[in-house]
């Protein structure tokens, strides 16, 4: 497991991130990724990227991951189109795909989505699964995220996906030194 160390600071006054209700706020890299995850859910650190499990791992019943990429200045990244990227990112998966729905884009003013949702045979646990993935633009910034679910946990899990959806911020950051929050 990669080394990792995780502090808690206090946003300045007048800096407000507000979740909803029973949601947190997550921050990579200062704010160059920004998105609210139910409260009680874990995070840990994975190889370049960090994952969010909605209970201790062996139990848990589902698996959210983002890594986030730094595009290199220069060229114009707005022509490479996020649904092809998406789309060739998963078209050679290396697992038994049953189904895999069309993409879905929005944009947000210079925030761009794109996400699909596949159901798959897990390997491990030879038994139906479903994951979503998405690569998100704002910028040079580029994260990619995957959520791996049971079908049969869909409704109770979901939520997380959308509200991770409606509230991604890329490229909006915070200058340090923050207080240390020691309580």
């Amino acid at each position: 497991m990669p080394k990792w160390h995780q502090e808690t600071y206090k946003l300045p006054k007048g800096l407000q991130w507000p979740a909803r209700p029973g949601y947190k706020t997550f921050v990579a890299d200062q704010g160059a990724v920004r998105f609210d995850i139910p409260h009680d859910w874990i995070v840990e650190p994975g190889d370049n990227s960090f994952k969010f499990l909605d209970r201790p791992s062996p139990d848990d019943t589902c698996t959210l991951e983002m890594s986030v990429f730094h595009l290199r200045p220069g060229p114009d990244w707005s022509k490479l189109s996020l649904v092809e990227l998406l789309t060739n990112a998963t078209k050679d998966d290396d697992v038994e795909v049953l189904a895999r729905r069309e993409p879905v884009y929005q944009r947000r003013g210079d925030l761009e989505i794109a996400w699909l949702e596949t159901r798959y045979i897990d390997p491990g646990e030879r038994r139906e699964a479903r994951s979503r993935t998405c690569v998100a633009r704002r910028g040079l910034i580029q994260p990619l995220f995957t959520f791996a679910f049971w079908p049969e946990d869909a409704r109770r899990v979901l939520p997380a996906w959308n509200e991770l959806l409606r509230s991604l911020r890329l490229g909006e950051y915070v200058a340090f030194p923050l207080q240390l929050d020691r309580n």
